[in-house]
């Protein structure tokens, strides 16, 4: 121990509460510091994503218009998520449906699934000198159809500021399961304004439709926010075991990137969104394309969980000075 401090949590640690008023009233939050300057919420209550993260006291996320959400506001129907879409660091999104609304014959499903308005069903917090880790378990089941289970691991380093996401899915049901899953990691003023830039490491970059394809040779660049904006998505495609993301600003001297594992994530999204307010860039690595899940059966492009099988997700994120 430490002969300096009185307390652990003067340098680092975790910290629980819950808010107060509003539509997030009464969600349950953990506040995580790893006494470097790397400081992160988890929502308990909303599949334990991280809404608010900084560096050295300055911000790095997104938080929507609507803020704070209680899951029992969710609108699942349609484009209804986006009411309740607080974005923050990360949403998961999944594990029905990733992308657009859509239908088949197990019925509809909205967009972007479910999973993220799941509270977990049971969390906790492990720490020791060099790491502390949120372990979550949330449960994506329904009566006569899905039984699966997202084991989560958030790794905070008390040595350097990364943050590691690892995720395994399982599915404990008797018959295949399609799975798709994003990691909606969505990044705000001031890390991102005109003055940032993005780097991947992607062998390709593919605009997702024509109003993206109007921006093709401007994927890496920013605006200021313009009024009415219309989004425009691009898919990196990666050909190595790791793919990379960078978003750096020489504004503020700080950069961050984000990594991940191709052989269960081989695209990450990019969510260019320049509106006034809605001023995002959201770096999303995902196992398969946001046309919606009935699309992706009609293309042969659905992935399946076999009963008792299960599958593992691994981000790094990692935070610093330039």
């Amino acid at each position: 121990m430490n002969q300096y401090i009185g307390h652990p949590s003067q340098l680092s640690g975790v910290e629980e509460y819950r808010l107060v008023g509003g539509k997030g009233d009464g969600m349950r939050l953990l506040q995580v510091r790893n006494g470097l300057g790397l400081e992160f919420t988890v929502s308990a209550d909303r599949a334990a994503d991280i809404t608010r993260i900084s560096y050295e006291g300055v911000n790095y996320s997104y938080i929507s218009p609507c803020g704070y959400v209680a899951p029992a506001y969710f609108d699942q129907e349609g484009t209804g998520f986006l009411k309740s879409f607080t974005c923050g660091f990360l949403t998961t999104c999944g594990l029905s449906n990733i992308g657009v609304p859509t239908e088949d014959e197990s019925g509809k499903t909205g967009l972007h699934g479910t999973i993220s308005h799941i509270p977990a069903e049971h969390i906790y917090y492990t720490e020791d000198d060099d790491q502390i880790v949120i372990h979550a378990t949330l449960r994506d089941g329904e009566f006569f159809k899905q039984k699966l289970v997202l084991e989560r691991e958030l790794v905070c380093s008390k040595k350097e500021n990364k943050l590691q996401i690892i995720d395994t899915v399982r599915n404990e049901g008797s018959r295949a399961e399609p799975v798709s899953i994003l990691y909606h990691m969505n990044l705000g003023y001031p890390l991102l304004d005109e003055n940032a830039k993005l780097e991947t490491t992607a062998a390709k970059v593919e605009a997702r439709d024509a109003r993206a394809q109007e921006g093709i040779d401007h994927w890496d660049t920013f605006l200021t926010p313009q009024p009415n904006f219309e989004e425009q998505c691009y898919y990196h495609i990666f050909d190595g075991p790791w793919a990379s993301a960078k978003l750096t600003n020489p504004k503020i001297g700080k950069g961050l990137e984000i990594k991940c594992d191709t052989a269960a994530l081989d695209t990450m999204v990019e969510w260019k969104m320049m509106g006034e307010r809605d001023y995002v860039l959201g770096i999303e690595p995902t196992n398969n394309r946001l046309v919606g899940r009935g699309e992706l059966k009609k293309k042969n492009m659905l992935k399946y969980l076999e009963p008792g099988q299960s599958v593992s997700f691994h981000i790094e994120a990692s935070f610093y000075n330039l």
